[in-house]
């Protein structure tokens, strides 16, 4: 059975490669807060930022039900926080 290396590849790509712990808080918040779309922003943002404090910050936004976008409210207030 020969092997496809180009189904091969693509079935790796998809699979996740997480080497340090801002990586997997980051991908956390993405998942917490529903926005897969801008999970690098989110890794960015663990690695210069308390992680804890992020991951806080996210499941408050998510137990929130009036908030239509979760990510943008998360960055918001994370910036009013970084000001104050």
């Amino acid at each position: 059975m020969p092997i496809n290396y180009g189904e091969l590849l693509k079935k790796r790509a998809k699979q996740s490669k997480v080497y340090t712990d801002y990586q997997m808080t980051g991908l956390t918040l993405a998942t917490i807060l529903g926005d897969q779309e801008h999970k690098a922003l989110y890794i960015k943002l663990a690695k210069t930022h308390d992680m804890d404090k992020l991951i806080r910050l996210a499941k408050n936004i998510a137990e929130k039900k009036d908030v239509k976008n979760r990510g943008a409210y998360f960055m918001r207030v994370l910036h009013s926080e970084k000001k104050a």
